[in-house]
């Protein structure tokens, strides 16, 4: 039995079958977080879209090239925005610490 949305599971490794020459990703690892929520917003701050962090703090967005901002959301009453910038053909790496 799954849960969820039968997301591929979020792991630092890409899916297999993702074809990187025709995507940009933006991913990364948040620590210090527990229960986390990265949020994924366009250059003029507009919501695209949001992920649970996994376990393990790993997130990730196939995004279109171009300037975003990841806010990560965490308990306590945590923001932390992170400017990133996507790359066709790229895999965007972030560290976060909360």
């Amino acid at each position: 039995m799954t849960d969820g949305c039968a997301a591929p599971e979020q792991t630092v490794a890409l899916p297999a079958g993702i074809d990187l020459s025709t995507q940009a990703v933006i991913q990364g690892v948040v620590s210090g977080a527990g229960t986390a929520y990265a949020r994924l917003l366009d250059h003029s701050g507009e919501f695209t879209g949001e992920v649970v962090v996994s376990d393990e703090g790993v997130f990730r967005f196939f995004a279109a090239p171009g300037d975003w901002t990841v806010r990560i959301i965490a308990g306590g009453g945590v923001t932390k925005d992170i400017p990133a910038q996507a790359r066709l053909g790229e895999v965007t790496q972030l560290s976060v610490t909360v």
